[in-house]
């Protein structure tokens, strides 16, 4: 398997599993595939594109300085703050064409947009740092970034509903999340004892997205009569 191949494996397969996952999971009303597909799409083009631009003049510098020292702490504000919104812009298609409607819709949207991140950011990681990079990075940040936009997504699922008039409250969360996890990201490569803060953060990432897994697979059964009439009638 030559270089290329084994980035795109490695990069994508596993988000692609987790999404597989997360989609079939909705058992009583499944999304329809082409709006699950375009937001992953979406996430790892639009989303990616946008949040590279943005924190190559807010960190990177180049002909624009950077604002501030591009210090760990700097870094990590500005991935959380630049790649939530930008993630968001996916979640944002769903929401707009009347497809979303509560805690699951959200949940599968918000990791589709997640994982399609994740899986062009770790591509485009094997290219600067190598295949041994994309590899371990497989197993950690689709994890990471399917929770942090699942929050969001679920609070535009929420918002959909009826439940919340604004999603601020969630973007807040996925921002301080992503950036408590970049910042020991980043001092871990100097001081490796601060994996185990990351290996933390995953286990409480993946509690998330059990815990609104379960709420939503709940909320859903709750309606199921609703769905089966709906479906009934639109047959």
């Amino acid at each position: 398997m030559d270089v290329l191949s084994i980035l795109v494996f490695f990069a994508y397969a596993p988000a692609l599993v987790m999404l597989w996952y997360f989609y079939h999971a909705d058992k009583f009303e499944p999304e329809p595939k082409k709006y699950v597909i375009g937001t992953f799409i979406l996430g790892g083009t639009l989303s990616v594109g946008i949040a590279y631009i943005l924190e190559m003049f807010l960190t990177i510098g180049g002909r624009v300085e950077p604002i501030l020292p591009t210090t760990a702490f700097y870094v990590a504000l500005v991935a959380g703050i630049v790649e939530e919104p930008a993630k968001a812009l996916a979640i944002r298609w769903p929401f707009k064409a009347g497809q979303m409607d509560g805690i699951m819709d959200g949940l599968v949207y918000g990791v589709a947009a997640g994982l399609g991140f994740a899986a062009t950011e770790n591509f485009l990681y094997g290219f600067g740092y190598g295949v041994a990079v994309t590899i371990t990075r497989a197993f950690l940040t689709p994890i990471a970034h399917g929770a942090w936009s699942a929050i969001i997504g679920v609070g535009y699922g929420m918002k959909a509903d009826g439940r919340t008039s604004s999603v601020a409250p969630f973007f807040l969360l996925a921002i301080i999340m992503h950036f408590i996890w970049d910042y020991y990201a980043f001092l871990s490569a100097s001081i490796p004892q601060y994996n185990v803060m990351l290996i933390l953060f995953i286990l409480i990432n993946l509690a998330i997205l059990r815990y609104f897994l379960i709420a939503g697979q709940a909320e859903d059964a709750s309606r199921r009569w609703y769905y089966w009439f709906r479906r009934d009638n639109y047959e």
